[in-house]
Order: C-alpha cells, then sequence, then structure tokens
C-alpha cells in the first residue's frame, strides 16, 4: 500500500490536509478488515487510502470525485481496475452520480465490483471514519455529512437516499467480523 499511500498523500496532505487525515483514518479502518477479506485485504487498504484522491484540486475535472479520482487513478498510474472500480463506487457513488447527471458516464467506465464484501468493507471504512479520522458510527457519519453539505444539497440528497444501504453494508462488516473471531 505504501505506492497508494505516496499517491494520495501527494495529492492531498499540502492542499487538502483534512481529507488526508480522513483518508489515513479509512486506511486505518481498513488494516482491522484483513481477516474478513483475506487476500484481498491489500485491495481494501489501496482503495481506503485512495478513495478521495479525486478531492484534490488539480484532479477535480468533473467536480464529482469518486470519477475523478478513479480515471486518475487509471490513466496516470495504471492502478488495479478492482481498485479504481472501488474508488470510482465507494459509499454508494452511483446515487449521488444520478443526481449529477454521471450516473451512466460511472457505470460505463468503472462498473460496480461484483465483490460484495469488498464494496461493503470500503462503505464500512469510509461511513464509519470522521472528516478528522477518527472512527464513528454510521449514523453519526451521515448526520455529519448532511450538516456539513445541507440537505438539500446535492450530496445531503444522494446521503438520505444512500443511508439506508450505507447502514446494511455496515451491518454485514460489522457481522462479518464477529463471525471470524474466535469463540
Amino acid at each position: 500500500m505504501s505506492w497508494g499511500r505516496s499517491i494520495a498523500e501527494y495529492e492531498l496532505a499540502r492542499s487538502l490536509p483534512r481529507r488526508w487525515v480522513h483518508s489515513e483514518g479509512v486506511a486505518a479502518r481498513a488494516e482491522t478488515l484483513a481477516e474478513i477479506v483475506g487476500e484481498r485485504a491489500a485491495l481494501i487498504r489501496s482503495a481506503a487510502i485512495l478513495h478521495d484522491v479525486g478531492y484534490a484540486p488539480r484532479l477535480a475535472v468533473t467536480g464529482f470525485h469518486p470519477l475523478d479520482g478513479a480515471r486518475f487513478l487509471r490513466d496516470e498510474h495504471r492502478v488495479d481496475e478492482r481498485v479504481t472500480r472501488l474508488v470510482a463506487n465507494h459509499s454508494f457513488a452511483l446515487l449521488e452520480a444520478e443526481e449529477r447527471g454521471l450516473r451512466e458516464v460511472l457505470e460505463a467506465e468503472f462498473p460496480l465490483l461484483e465483490d460484495q464484501l469488498l464494496v461493503d468493507a470500503l462503505v464500512y471504512c469510509d461511513m464509519t471514519t470522521t472528516p478528522d479520522g477518527e472512527p464513528t458510527s454510521a449514523r453519526e457519519r451521515v448526520a455529519e455529512i448532511v450538516g456539513r453539505y445541507g440537505a438539500e444539497s446535492i450530496v445531503g440528497r444522494f446521503i438520505r437516499r444512500a443511508e439506508p444501504e450505507i447502514h446494511a453494508a455496515v451491518t454485514r462488516v460489522e457481522a462479518a467480523m464477529r463471525n471470524a473471531q474466535p469463540r
């Protein structure tokens, strides 16, 4: 993951330090999931540290960070397709893409990964980490996002639509973690 950390740090640390701290927190959460994702642990760690790279000012072409980040990772760094697809679709980005009129573009360029556990794992990591990189509950995280962007903003509308799916994904990951623990 050092290559992913280097990319994310270069793009975010100076220009968007809070976004960088959040990304570091999301990556720390990903470390806790190694047991349930097995040999795919490196994929989730890479996607976690890189998930918000599209916010970097120099990469913000469409203004939709999942798409901008995934395109950057694919085109400039030739990152593994599974990682770019996770970044492009993290935390139910298809719903936000729909709000922005970009759903067809996102689906065509970066189809949703069929590995539900990896998709859920990245949702869990992102939606249980505060903007300051600290652990939180998904419910508190959704409320924080709505509060920061406003309920009627594109992000506010999207996150409220995605909320049931976010909670379901987090619940599935938490169940997998409980089942993986020795009894």
